[in-house]
């Protein structure tokens, strides 16, 4: 049975060689089974005929019944075009061809009646239906019914692969599986769950009779995708927690009692006290710890990955914490040694630009045991990097990273170091359980005392005087405020505000020596950039006009208005975060997001979104219906599940119930041994056996 689904797709009939590379670079198709699992994406009803005085008002495509009634070409050589008049009862419409003219006119005969099926365009002012698909009426009669419409490429269709060529391809291979597409579900879950066959499902996604036909194959594919993903997840998960070893902290130790009771700066919430209680459990157990920390823009994850340091340090091991930028990375080496100035620790940055001399005293106080804490960018993964004891790894906005960058550091000692993974971007539940399904979660869901909710306010280009005053009238009463720009130079292809002409027009209505203005941009030298940060955390400075270099790393709590230039250019994720750079201080805050007068309808929701809530998990739920999974974890995360079928943003439901299902699958039979589970021990050794073991420090 496998044989045939691991069939090479060129000895398909209508393949061959040519098309097969193509299949296989274009799509990643190599045999009959990837064939099978090229979804189509949507389906038109077939059954359904339009006339044609409705066709231009019809909902995209339109399937039309009648006669050629008369033929005429336009232009010569490489520019003709063959139109011919199309007749029903109600009206007429131009069919329109620019290619293939030689092999379409012979076949065009009037007084024979024709199924046409289109998108009608207009074009000079005409509505037309360009390269129809055309069939002799009478021929197609009983062949009605939904036609599946599958992804292409323009190297594809080039060859004839459209998505009709490729429907074609498949209505010759589903003749030919009947009894050869093994199961991969036990019979307990398709009657628990009425699910179809994987055979039956198959066949009926590709061509179904029925829009339930297509909600029922859907669901099983979807159901045994998103299944499998998670049995996967938490078989990873039950072998890092119980059949790896992690250091055992025995105590919380003196360097955290020292810090706790001397040091910190302000009570800890609740939410805080709850995580490091988790961490704190996951230390004692003699596990390997492998936590994901969500917690919202301010609300103190840097002080929970500190404390949760100081226990590593207090029981004698060294800690890494590791960040995606060098700003970033600099930013917590500051407010870290901030916190730790009046302790002896030793702490120290390592990022790209760290001189040489530095990095081989660096390296050496690391191996000698003498630096504690190490925090830096990339720079931590290089082999050179050797610790004497490293006990934990800290990774701040760990989807950055790659999965096998992130595995190095797992490498750094012979027993892995504890993993703790932070995030201040929200993950929507389905995202934490699919991309992060192997981790235990941890979440500070509340805010320190004394921060206030930032009012958020839409304004458009119209109203740019009115914003010119609120920035004065609040800069009138000792507050700063952030100018952020998308773009740094002019694009000639987009038409939107730039970083120095905002600069311009800020000093011209912000003039000296009344108002003093920085600006900031990750093109500046690092000396420049420092200088003109400085003054604006000094208050020399009223105005900080930036780019998005100031997303994450800055705290200047004086800063109370956070204007977003060209908003409508930003996702909602970084939006949110850039707000989140206000609200820091003991005075209420703005945040004033600037559009064009005109924007598309996702970025209007985009904006009413961040006006209505300031909650990052709600505007985590928007973001992931609005730009899918892909955009929100990066390529590198989602490019990990590869999913054929299933769509995180809408399949919510359908990931919760295959996860419940796994769960409940371990609790019963932990090594899948039963004989009612054979078919899914056979199947998740093969998933296993073709994917490398990244899984244990997600």
């Amino acid at each position: 049975m496998t044989e045939f689904l691991n069939t090479s797709i060129e000895y398909l009939k209508g393949v061959g060689p040519q098309r097969a590379q193509l299949l296989q670079s274009e799509l990643g198709i190599f045999s009959f089974q990837d064939l099978l699992e090229h979804f189509p994406f949507r389906y038109l009803d077939r059954s359904t005929y339009h006339s044609v005085e409705e066709a231009p008002f019809a909902d995209n495509y339109v399937q039309l019944k009648g006669k050629i009634t008369g033929l005429r070409e336009i232009g010569t050589g490489r520019h003709k075009k063959l139109f011919a008049r199309f007749t029903d009862n109600t009206g007429s419409i131009d069919l329109v061809w620019f290619q293939g003219i030689q092999w379409i006119k012979p076949n065009l005969k009037p007084d024979i009646e024709y199924q046409i099926f289109g998108k009608p365009k207009l074009y000079v002012n005409q509505w037309n239906i360009p390269h129809p698909e055309l069939a002799i009426y009478s021929e197609v009669r009983n062949k009605t019914g939904l036609q599946a419409f599958y992804p292409s490429t323009e190297k594809l269709t080039s060859k004839g692969l459209h998505s009709k060529g490729i429907e074609k391809l498949i209505g010759t291979l589903i003749p030919q599986f009947e009894n050869k597409i093994p199961e991969t579900l036990p019979e307990w879950i398709l009657n628990e769950y009425h699910l179809l066959s994987r055979e039956t499902a198959i066949r009926t996604i590709h061509q179904p009779n029925s829009e339930q036909d297509i909600s029922s194959a859907k669901f099983r594919l979807k159901f045994e995708e998103l299944f499998f993903l998670q049995l996967e997840m938490l078989l990873r998960k039950e072998v890092t927690s119980t059949k790896m070893k992690g250091f055992v902290f025995e105590e919380v130790g003196n360097v955290f009692n020292e810090f706790y009771s001397n040091h910190l700066p302000f009570n800890l919430t609740n939410a805080q006290k709850k995580v490091i209680k988790e961490i704190r459990k996951d230390f004692l157990s003699g596990k390997h710890m492998n936590r994901l920390l969500q917690g919202d823009v301010g609300s103190g994850k840097t002080l929970v990955a500190l404390l949760t340091a100081l226990i590593a340090i207090g029981n004698g091991y060294q800690v890494a914490l590791m960040a995606p930028t060098e700003i970033l990375a600099s930013q917590h080496f500051e407010s870290i040694s901030g916190f730790l100035k009046d302790m002896d620790l030793k702490t120290a940055l390592l990022i790209g630009s760290t001189k040489k001399t530095q990095r081989l005293q660096l390296h050496e106080k690391l191996i000698s045991g003498e630096l504690n804490l190490l925090i830096g960018t990339h720079a931590l993964l290089e082999d050179v990097v050797q610790f004497k004891n490293l006990g934990l790894v800290v990774i701040d906005e760990q989807h950055r990273f790659g999965v096998a960058q992130r595995a190095k550091m797992w490498r750094k000692n012979t027993t892995p170091p504890h993993v703790l993974i932070m995030t201040a971007t929200p993950i929507p539940r389905t995202l934490a359980m699919t991309f992060y399904g192997d981790l235990d979660v941890s979440v500070i869901d509340e805010l320190p005392p004394g921060r206030k909710p930032i009012s958020t306010i839409h304004r458009y280009e119209s109203h740019r005087l009115r914003l010119f005053g609120f920035m004065k009238e609040q800069i009138a009463l000792g507050r700063q405020v952030y100018v952020v720009y998308p773009l740094i130079k002019e694009s000639e292809t987009l038409d939107f505000n730039n970083l120095m002409d905002g600069f311009e027009a800020i000093s011209r209505s912000f003039p000296m020596p009344n108002y003093q203005v920085s600006i900031v941009h990750g093109k500046m030298r690092p000396e420049d950039k420092d200088f003109e940060m400085q003054r604006f955390v000094k208050g020399e400075t009223n105005i900080m006009v930036a780019t998005t270099v100031i997303e994450v790393g800055v705290n200047v709590p004086n800063a109370s208005v956070m204007v977003i230039e060209s908003a409508e250019r930003f996702g909602l994720s970084q939006l949110h975060q850039l707000r989140g750079r206000v609200g820091r201080g003991a005075e209420k805050s703005y945040c004033i997001l600037m559009t064009g007068d005109k924007v598309s309808k996702e970025a209007q929701k985009r904006m009413e979104t961040m006006v209505q809530t300031n909650d990052g998990f709600e505007i985590s739920e928007v973001d992931l219906q609005l730009r899918g999974p892909g955009d929100l974890m990066g390529t590198q995360q989602s490019g990990v599940l590869n999913l054929k079928i299933s769509n995180l943003s809408k399949d919510g439901q359908i990931v919760t119930l295959a996860r419940e299902t796994a769960k409940k699958i371990l609790s019963d039979d932990p090594k899948i041994e039963l004989p009612k589970n054979q078919i899914l021990k056979n199947q998740i050794q093969r998933i296993l056996k073709s994917k490398p073991n990244w899984g244990r420090i997600s």
